[in-house]
């Protein structure tokens, strides 16, 4: 089984992450002449070329010493699929796979599961790798549904579904409104038929004891009428109900972004010479300039460990340059991978107000409403909810600032959100008005994005 976060210690390396450091140490105690004759003849010999053929076979050209705090997020994860398929086991667990990964990375991701002879359970939201797939399951409030087939499939069977349970709407929108007519109409022709009885009571035309018999008659039948018309409704009501409730599961979540009102030649961004990094000896980025102007919508690419964090956070402030000006100016938010702005001992309503100071309790619902956390949702613990509630919170607390930000810097946003969720924000991106920096090795957002153009590091 390969987790999403497979954690660490700070020394362990490649040898660890496989388990087989006893095992290489042996071989290395041997080759010495320091190992025993019981050792020798636990040693394999094999252990080293078949951890390079499964480093290799997911894109990574590393030893079994390799410290693993040198390795980017997405060569951990190259790293964790490597050890899982070393013992070529008969059935992968695979949490998320492709999170982190470059666009190698979950091409190599890919590649292996497409070439597996073995049986797959496979936990992802990347479309790319569903497209792979012999069938999907969809966990949801309405519980647990099987679509055979691929991606593609599963999307036009819920596309389906979801103009099915608008005809149920319909018709159960109009059952209640014949039934609401039909009981006016019945109401309409009791009154009538009382008045008329009324009348001839006054007139004192027939009998007394005939009145009174067509009366109780009238009566009775005006009771029973009363109660199918009531029982009718009620149906008609709880049909309703339920065609709704069924309807909104099955609808796609909104986020709704703010406009920023960001004029078309206003300068966002200017980068004059960038160099910086973690290591001042070995800088990332390296004299890099660049001019982000009105709502251009700008992707930093680059494989795994080329710096593309890094220059987000040179950008952003957290990382001081040690050449070159960043001038950042107009207000921006910031989503990285960990959501590091929410505070996961506190409620989102309490997140928002921190970060948004001047917000009063009605914009900071509305503001968390309009990302799908209404009413007690907005009192949930950050720390208590997923990875995609994490990102839409974020996102939330991010731009439901007045004046909402003029631009968004985005890492990896698809990487923790479910289809619905990258769907809306798919939507909400294209609605928006604001400049975009984003890094992602998602190809289907990054066409939706529609980027004006691409800024490639490690070149």
């Amino acid at each position: 089984m390969m987790r999403q976060d497979a954690m660490e210690r700070p020394d362990d390396t490649i040898a660890d992450l496989f388990g087989m450091r006893p095992a290489l140490d042996l071989l290395d105690r041997a080759e010495a002449g320091l190992a025993n004759a019981d050792e020798l003849a636990d040693a394999d010999w094999t252990l080293p070329a078949r951890i390079e053929t499964a480093l290799l076979r997911c894109g990574l050209s590393v030893g079994p010493q390799t410290p693993l705090v040198t390795l980017s997020g997405g060569q951990r994860s190259r790293a964790a699929l490597a050890a899982l398929i070393l013992a070529e086991p008969d059935f992968l667990l695979l949490d998320e796979p492709t999170n982190n990964l470059d666009r190698n990375g979950r091409g190599a991701v890919i590649d292996l599961v497409r070439g597996w002879t073995g049986g797959a359970i496979i936990v992802s939201h990347d479309r790319a790798l569903l497209e792979e797939m012999d069938a999907i399951v969809e966990l949801t409030s309405l519980g647990a549904a099987r679509y055979g087939g691929n991606y593609s499939a599963f999307r036009q069977r819920k596309d389906a579904e979801l103009a099915a349970a608008a005809r149920d709407l319909a018709h159960a929108e109009k059952s209640r409104a014949d039934a609401a007519r039909r009981a006016q109409q019945a109401s309409e022709r009791k009154a009538r038929k009382d008045s008329a009885g009324r009348r001839a009571r006054a007139k004192g035309d027939q009998p007394k004891i005939l009145m009174d018999a067509a009366k109780g008659r009238a009566e009775a039948s005006g009771g029973a009428g009363v109660h199918l018309r009531d029982a009718r409704r009620e149906a008609a009501n709880e049909a309703l109900s339920a065609a709704r409730e069924k309807i909104e599961l099955l609808q796609p979540l909104r986020m709704d972004i703010p406009p920023t009102g960001l004029a078309p030649g206003k300068t966002v961004l200017r980068l004059d010479g960038v160099t910086g990094g973690y290591d001042p000896a070995r800088p990332v980025i390296r004299d890099l300039s660049l001019t982000v102007t009105g709502p251009e919508r700008i992707v930093i690419a680059g494989p795994n460990g080329s710096g593309k964090t890094t220059l987000l956070k040179i950008i952003t402030g957290q990382i001081i340059p040690q050449r070159g000006r960043v001038n950042l100016m107009v207000p921006f938010a910031l989503l990285d991978q960990h959501l590091g702005l929410l505070d996961p001992a506190r409620t989102l309503h309490e997140n928002f107000r921190r970060l948004n100071p001047s917000a009063n309790m009605h914009t900071a619902h509305a503001a968390l409403a309009r990302f799908g956390f209404r009413a007690a949702d907005a009192l949930r613990q950050a720390g208590e909810l997923s990875g995609g509630e994490r990102l839409r919170a974020g996102l939330a607390c991010a731009l439901g600032a007045m004046p909402p930000p003029e631009l968004l810097i985005l890492d990896e946003p698809t990487n923790h959100l479910d289809l619905d969720g990258i769907t809306a924000l798919e939507a909400a991106l294209t609605a928006y008005d604001g400049a975009v920096l984003v890094i992602s090795h998602d190809e289907a957002f990054l066409g939706s994005l529609a980027p004006g153009r691409t800024v490639h590091l490690g070149k």
